[in-house]
């Protein structure tokens, strides 16, 4: 089966973790540390701006804390996002209030957000789907004007950026996702920056029960006695990064320029081969100085056929999927007060294509050819006009 998602691991990982077995010290220690600071330096922020936790959604829930986002409060996001975002908001007790996206980037506006703020919103949350920065700059211009809290949702922008920004470092806080699906990977794990460093310190603390000592050894270095007792900060839980998880990632980090350079050849492969294909979508082109980590690959088509599309590939061997459903759909969210035509429009039409650095020329090949394939025998079959007008004013023909 070719894959959408797929890590590239190798000796060098393995060597890294061996060196980690070899030291006996497995924790949290000077592997996060180095890795935390490569990690800082990558999305061109201080150190002491970034810390590392044991995953996206773990720092995204972190991130409602370290804001005071409570009961009585709401926060905006697109609904086509991951769960694990409308989750933390709703942890939190504060209420999520979904907002619309551009049916072709899938990403969300800033006249969608503006749309649904309200005297109650306390903070927006946008994910730059797919590695594309969509319009990140002008949303996080609006929260300024508006006195909101900026939240990043950069779990699809390992390398993303904005007219040479990080995607993750405009707003209040920026959430990044190392799991195994993503493009460098810890195999689990995940960052969080913060504009303020003091709200770092802070997340460190939350990441580790509220200890205000986080090691005994430290801590008997400046005391004579006693060094095992302890005090508390907050009642938190444990969401740290071990040292195992971020060796793996500190070697990935490094790899990362390699994999994107991997990535852009398969996009622009399907791009020259699927640009006219009759009633075939591929995603727009992106906007001057935005630059993309090609997380997704994403084409859209009649949502008549699109799931008989993903059938007809699956059964050749090429696994397809949408990412994400809507979660204005998601009955626990109990948001049924508003209209999402380019979300509904979007996941109808969307199919995620396969794309990663382990890829070769004849997976794309094979892709590429079995979607024509699929296209050809399954254009119309709805009943439905084969050029389906897009909200883009593009058309599928």
């Amino acid at each position: 089966m070719i894959n959408v998602f797929q890590p590239s691991l190798g000796e060098r990982e393995l060597s890294a973790v061996r060196e980690v077995f070899e030291s006996n010290w497995i924790g949290k220690g000077s592997r996060v540390a180095a890795f935390e600071a490569a990690f800082a330096e990558h999305v061109g922020v201080a150190r002491e701006q970034v810390t590392s936790v044991n995953s996206c959604t773990e720092a995204t829930f972190l991130a409602m804390r370290l804001l005071d986002v409570g009961p009585g409060d709401e926060v905006v996001l697109p609904t086509v996002s991951f769960v694990g975002a409308a989750n933390a908001v709703a942890a939190a007790g504060a209420r999520p209030v979904f907002c619309d996206v551009d049916p072709r980037t899938l990403n969300a506006t800033v006249d969608g957000v503006a749309a649904r703020l309200t005297p109650a919103t306390k903070a927006v949350l946008p994910l730059h789907y797919g590695g594309h920065p969509g319009q990140i700059a002008e949303i996080a211009e609006l929260c300024r004007d508006r006195g909101l809290f900026l939240v990043e949702d950069a779990a699809n922008a390992q390398a993303s950026r904005v007219h040479g920004r990080a995607c993750g470092t405009l707003g209040d806080i920026g959430v990044w996702s190392f799991d195994h699906g993503k493009i460098a990977v810890s195999v689990d794990g995940g960052m969080l920056y913060a504009r303020d460093p003091e709200l770092v310190e802070r997340a460190t603390k939350l990441a580790y029960f509220g200890l205000e000592q986080t090691s005994g050894y430290d801590q008997a270095m400046r005391s004579r006695t006693r060094w095992w007792e302890f005090e508390i900060s907050s009642f938190s839980r444990r969401s740290i990064m071990n040292d195992v998880l971020a060796a793996v990632g500190h070697v990935q980090l490094g790899r990362l320029g390699e994999f994107l350079s991997r990535r852009r050849e398969v996009v622009a492969a399907y791009d020259e081969a699927l640009r006219e294909v009759p009633g075939l979508l591929i995603p727009p082109p992106l906007p001057e100085g935005h630059e993309s980590s090609y997380y997704l690959y994403w084409v859209q088509m009649d949502p008549g056929v699109r799931d008989s599309v993903a059938r007809y590939l699956y059964e050749r061997g090429i696994y397809t999927t949408f990412r994400y459903p809507q979660l204005h759909k998601v009955r626990a969210y109990q948001a049924g007060d508003g209209r999402f035509p380019g979300a509904e429009r979007a996941a109808g039409a969307t199919l995620c294509l396969p794309l990663h650095q382990a890829l070769s020329d004849d997976d794309v090949s094979l892709v590429i050819t079995t979607l024509i394939e699929a296209m050809d025998v399954h254009r119309g079959a709805s009943g439905a006009p084969a050029s389906g007008e897009q909200a883009s004013g593009e058309k599928v023909a």
